[in-house]
C-alpha cells in the first residue's frame, strides 16, 4: 500500500459521510441501536464496533487503520497522550516480581513509570547502555519479561541496535518496545526490525501542529486486543473524537513535514557543527555521530531534534543566548511546524533526571521555516556569549 494512499485516503469510508471530502467528525459518546439483538451483538465486538466511545469511535478507527499501515503493524490504538501509550503497554504484560530492561536516559514520564511507579508494584527494572545490544543481554534476569527502547533518545540521540536487541529479546521470550517517536512511521519501522510494539506521542510529528496531545501503540493484532481489553478500557486514557480527527488532519502532510524538518535540520546541524561556539552537536546525520553507522542502517532519514553543548562559562551566557533566539521559542515538546529550544539548565532540579547534562546542554526542534533564517537566528544568538 503507497505511502500517500495511508495518509491521505485509507479507512476514510467517505461514503458513509455524506462524500464529504473531510470525513465527519462523530462527536458522540454512546450510540444507539434499533433493536435488542444488534445491541447484544454490538456487545460482542466491542472492540470493533460502536458501543461507547471509550471502547470504539468510528473517527478514532479511522485514524488506527491508518497508524496501524504506516507502522506496518496489524492494529493500533490512540490514547490521550504518549505517556498514557507506554504505561498501558508495559502494565499490560507484567505483573508483581517481574523484571524490564530499560535503555539509560529514556523519556524522563517512561522512568518515572519505572522508577517511581511500577517499583510500588514490585515490578523491578534495570537500565543499560543500550549503544552496545549486549547490555540488553547481560541484564536479563530469570524475571526479565520486557525491554524498553527508545532509538535515538531526545536529548543525548543515542541510538540501539533493534535488530539486535529484538534478536536477543526472542531467544528470551521477551516482549519488546520502542518509542518511534523520533523518527515518525516515515524514517524508521522497528516492527521490520523485529520489534513487537511501537509506541508515538503523536503530539510530536504526527499531530505536527501543536494543537493535540495524543498517543499510539502499534503491534499484532493479538498484543493490541490484550492491551485495549484491560489496560486501555480499564484506565480509560482515551482521546477524543476532535483530537484524532486533528491528528488525521495531521497525517495529511505529514510527508511534506517531517522531509522539511529533516532538510533543514541538516543544515542546522552542519552550521553548528561548525561554529566555534558550539562544543558538540548531538544529531545522528553527522558523520562524527558515534552511531553514524547505525542511523544510515536501520533509518531512512534523520529527523529535525538535536542538542548542542555551547562553549559558555556559565548559565548567564547560556541564557544570554537562549532569551536572544527570536525564530526558537523555549517550551518543551517538539515535532510542531514552529523551531523549539529547550534548555536543560531550565529543568535541572530536585528530580535528579537531568542532573548527568551539563547546564551548557540545549536540545534543539528544527521546525519547517527557511532554514537561512533559522540559521542567521542562531548565528546572532551565539555572537552573545
Amino acid at each position: 500500500m503507497d505511502l500517500s494512499h495511508i495518509l491521505t485516503h485509507l479507512g476514510e469510508e467517505r461514503e458513509r459521510g455524506y462524500d464529504a471530502v473531510v470525513p465527519p467528525i462523530v462527536q458522540s459518546g454512546n450510540f444507539t441501536y434499533p433493536t435488542v439483538a444488534v445491541m447484544r451483538a454490538t456487545v460482542q465486538r466491542e472492540m470493533e464496533r460502536p458501543l461507547y466511545t471509550r471502547g470504539f469511535n468510528p473517527t478514532v478507527g479511522m485514524l488506527r487503520q491508518k497508524l496501524a499501515a504506516l507502522e506496518h503493524a496489524e492494529d493500533a490504538l490512540v490514547f490521550s497522550s504518549g505517556s498514557a501509550a507506554i504505561a498501558a503497554a508495559v502494565m499490560s504484560f507484567v505483573k508483581a516480581g517481574d523484571h524490564i530492561v530499560c535503555v539509560e536516559k529514556p523519556y524522563s514520564w517512561t522512568k518515572k513509570l519505572l522508577v517511581e511507579l511500577l517499583e510500588r508494584f514490585q515490578v523491578s527494572h534495570t537500565f543499560v547502555d543500550g549503544t552496545d545490544a549486549e547490555n540488553y543481554r547481560r541484564a536479563i534476569r530469570p524475571t526479565t519479561k520486557f525491554f524498553i527502547t527508545e532509538s535515538p533518545n531526545s536529548l543525548t540521540f543515542e541510538l540501539q541496535d533493534l535488530a539486535a536487541v529484538s534478536a536477543i529479546a526472542k531467544e528470551h521470550g521477551i516482549l519488546t518496545l520502542c518509542d518511534n517517536s523520533f523518527n515518525s512511521p516515515l524514517f524508521q519501522n522497528p516492527i521490520d526490525l523485529g520489534i513487537d510494539l511501537v509506541a508515538h506521542s503523536g503530539t510530536k510529528y504526527l499531530n505536527g501542529h501543536s494543537d493535540v496531545v495524543a498517543g499510539v501503540l502499534a503491534g499484532s493484532a493479538a498484543h493490541i486486543r490484550q492491551v485495549m481489553s484491560r489496560e486501555f478500557m480499564t484506565l480509560g486514557a482515551v482521546p477524543s473524537p476532535h483530537d484524532a480527527w486533528l491528528l488525521m488532519r495531521g497525517l495529511r502532510t505529514l510527508e511534506l513535514r517531517v522531509n522539511r524538518s529533516a532538510d533543514n535540520a541538516e543544515r542546522v546541524a552542519r552550521y553548528l557543527e561548525g561554529h566555534p561556539k558550539v562544543k558538540r552537536v548531538y544529531w545522528p546525520g553527522l558523520e562524527s555521530h558515534p552511531q553514524h553507522a547505525l542511523a544510515l542502517r536501520q533509518m531512512k532519514r534523520v529527523a529535525g531534534l538535536m542538542s548542542i553543548e555551547l562553549d559558555a562559562p556559565d548559565e548567564a551566557a547560556v541564557e544570554r543566548f537562549c532569551d536572544s533566539l527570536q525564530r526558537f521559542l523555549i517550551a518543551v515538546s517538539w515535532g510542531g511546524y514552529e523551531s523549539l529550544q529547550w534548555p536543560v539548565c531550565a529543568l535541572k532540579g530536585p528530580s535528579g533526571y537531568y542532573t548527568e547534562l551539563p547546564f551548557t546542554m540545549i536540545r534543539l526542534y528544527i521546525g519547517i521555516e527557511d532554514a537561512d533564517v533559522l540559521i542567521a537566528d542562531l548565528e546572532q544568538g551565539l555572537a552573545r556569549i
